[in-house]
């Protein structure tokens, strides 16, 4: 499981969340290494929403990178590798599979926004994706995630929402319901 925290977030971050999703899995949980303001993120803005797209690209080849590199280091399957990301990291997890075939076996994507527009998809066929949004979410418009499923189900991904209405919050309940997506889809 790979873990990737929101803005300002750190390693640490999501750590309970595994435990809760599957408490067998084997963690990778990473911090991003772009700053604003002290704040780790995984790539940069341009301001609130905003994304810096080539920043972007590079980070998630980054990223992919990493994965692979890691995968032999540390003796894990690389194709089983499940991303659960939140707000900033989960954008950047959105983003590998915008841009990377076979890159994650599933996604659990908390308040993620589209990471790029205008960009044809690889092929991500059955690939089980869970997204936590809100319906009030001032940092992500509820239109981000219904753009989101749409796009990843035109490559051919499974997608499952849940709404909650708490803002740009994770809630406890919505973790709930991704441990039990998790537990009937990976």
């Amino acid at each position: 499981m790979l873990l990737l925290h929101g803005t300002g977030g750190t390693e640490e971050d999501l750590l309970p969340l595994a435990a809760l999703i599957d408490g067998d899995a084997s963690v990778l949980s990473v911090r991003g290494n772009v700053s604003e303001n002290g704040m780790p993120r995984f790539f940069r803005r341009l301001r609130e929403g905003v994304f810096d797209e080539e920043d972007l690209v590079e980070r998630t080849d980054e990223l992919h990178t990493f994965l692979d590199e890691a995968a032999e280091e540390y003796g894990f399957k690389r194709e089983k590798v499940v991303a659960v990301g939140y707000s900033n990291g989960a954008n950047i997890a959105g983003s590998l599979l915008f841009h990377y075939e076979n890159s994650l076996e599933g996604a659990i994507l908390f308040h993620p926004m589209v990471p790029r527009r205008g960009i044809e998809l690889p092929n991500q066929k059955d690939l089980p994706v869970f997204i936590g949004a809100g319906e009030n979410d001032p940092i992500c418009p509820a239109q981000e995630t219904i753009d989101l499923k749409a796009l990843l189900e035109s490559a051919g991904a499974e997608v499952s929402n849940h709404w909650e209405r708490m803002g740009h919050r994770l809630t406890e309940s919505e973790v709930h319901a991704a441990a039990k997506w998790y537990e009937t889809k990976l």
